[in-house]
């Protein structure tokens, strides 16, 4: 038997997406955001609402960085979700965070998350919060490769669970994409 839950945003996984842009005085900021994700081959669609600062930042300099939060920093990337960039310009250094300028768009990269997506906006909705962006450069530390790929197992990304409000990490490999389902044709 099933049980309604009615209209809630839950949905599994949720991937814990931080948003880093630029202000208009070049100081970096981050932000957390869950509600997210690819929705074009090379396009990000992320809700955001426009009373934050990262929304004011990113329409003024078209560009922003998105990088994956990982079980690592579960502290840190829930900071930048509870701390608003407009009451807190320091939100960076309270977290212990280190900033290099991404060399594909005019928005921070974050030293200690070791995987980014580098992009554009494309356009800001502010009826809707809807946000999309054009991913320019994907971009991975080399601590998280194996054989030149990106490894999910050391990568150790978060995901947000709506319903109890918690962090998991993601887990481990259970089948093989575009390949298992041919036993069944």
């Amino acid at each position: 038997m099933r049980k309604n839950f009615g209209a809630k945003p839950y949905l599994y996984p949720q991937p814990v997406l931080i948003i880093g842009t630029y202000d208009e005085d070049g100081r970096p900021d981050a932000m957390n955001a869950a509600w997210g994700g690819i929705s074009e081959e090379t396009q990000i669609s992320i809700c955001l609402s426009a009373g934050h600062k990262t929304v004011k930042n990113l329409l003024k300099t078209g560009a922003f960085t998105v990088s994956v939060a990982d079980a690592k920093h579960v502290v840190e990337c829930d900071y930048f979700g509870i701390a608003s960039g407009n009451n807190v310009p320091d939100k960076l250094a309270k977290a212990g965070f280190h900033v290099t300028k991404s060399g594909f768009v005019n928005a921070p990269l974050f030293d200690e998350l070791p995987m980014a997506l580098e992009c554009k906006v494309i356009d800001y909705n502010p009826d809707t919060c809807i946000m999309r962006g054009e991913i320019v450069n994907v971009n991975a530390d080399e601590s998280i490769l194996t054989d030149g790929r990106i490894d999910p197992a050391k990568l150790q990304p978060i995901s947000f669970d709506p319903v109890n409000n918690a962090y998991l990490r993601l887990g481990e490999k259970v089948g093989n994409a575009f390949h298992d389902g041919a036993a069944l044709k």
